[in-house]
């Protein structure tokens, strides 16, 4: 069961860094349990805010029901002590229906509402799926403003008023004329979270759009410095944050680049680096070329962010 109200949720997550971790598979590309729930343990010790299950880092979109409902209870299990779980529900809305009511029956705060599957849709078709999920659960829904389900800010604003469980609009677009609409008619009622790929180089212009808080993917194989940016750009520490971008997070971004779906195998490639493999990723995606993971191994050294020790979250 929740420990959060959908409120008390948005307020817990605003102020803090968010992360998705990678789900682990074995040489099969099958649920690697053992690993998965080490990596929990281990990103769960910093001082993150939230982290979000079966979510794009985690490949949720090639998980099963049924596993992404497995993947969502170890992340519970293990970390949900420390910090607050959230879930990802996507596909149809029967599916992402299915996904929340499995995430709220594994105990996780909330979920993260990705675009429905492969179809064009006009607001009042996007705003009936989530309106269903939202009524289908009692955990708080963030929605996925990316791709092929865009979100006017009218349209926000109705589910804002019809469901005190909608708490968040998480943003992969940039688009600073549709985010302004977004703020401007719907303020302090929900909380804004970056989502673009590789979040931290979008971080510092969009915190100006109200976006105070996003999704580290890197966070997963360099936790102290993620959060360290994530201070410098909460600070508005202009010089910190370019100083970490020409060191790390735009050579980062060159070898993203090499290969389409590269943003999810590079988080992968970056654990392997730095000794917490958690396995190859699941076709379409593909792993990194050898070349590619000594390229990014010799980069995280030199940038001189191998992670250290953690210090513990109190509970």
């Amino acid at each position: 069961m929740a420990t959060y109200t959908p409120l008390e949720l948005a307020a817990a997550l605003k102020d803090g860094l968010l992360s998705f971790p990678v789900t682990a598979f074995d040489a099969n590309w099958e649920v690697d349990e053992a690993t998965y729930r080490d990596h929990l343990s281990w990103q769960s010790s910093f001082g993150v805010a939230g982290l979000f299950a079966a979510g794009g880092t985690g490949e949720g979109f090639s998980l099963t029901v049924e596993e992404s409902a497995r993947v969502v209870k170890m992340a519970v299990e293990e970390a949900g002590s420390r910090v607050p779980v959230l879930a990802s529900a996507g596909g149809s809305t029967a599916q992402a229906i299915r996904n929340a009511q499995d995430a709220e029956a594994a105990g996780a705060e909330g979920l993260l509402l990705l675009p429905p599957y492969l179809t064009e849709s006009d607001q009042k078709g996007l705003e009936a799926h989530v309106s269903r999920v939202c009524a289908s659960t009692r955990i708080g829904v963030i929605v996925y403003n990316r791709a092929n389900a865009i979100y006017s800010a009218e349209t926000v604003a109705n589910l804002a008023a019809r469901h005190e469980n909608f708490i968040g609009f998480k943003d992969a677009t940039g688009d600073i004329e549709h985010l302004t609409r977004v703020y401007s008619r719907n303020g302090d009622r929900l909380f804004y979270l970056g989502g673009l790929p590789t979040a931290e180089t979008f971080a510092l212009p969009l915190l100006q759009l109200g976006m105070s808080t996003y999704s580290s993917a890197m966070y997963n194989f360099v936790p102290e410095f993620a959060l360290e940016f994530y201070r410098d750009v909460r600070n508005l520490d202009h010089a910190a944050v370019t100083e970490k971008l020409n060191r790390f997070v735009l050579p980062y971004i060159d070898i993203r680049d090499r290969a389409a779906g590269y943003g999810v195998s590079i988080v992968k490639g970056g654990l392997k680096a730095i000794g917490r493999d958690n396995g190859p990723v699941r076709t379409p995606l593909q792993d990194l070329t050898e070349q590619d993971l000594a390229d990014l191994g010799a980069l995280i050294t030199s940038a001189g962010i191998r992670p250290g020790t953690p210090v513990a979250q109190t509970a």
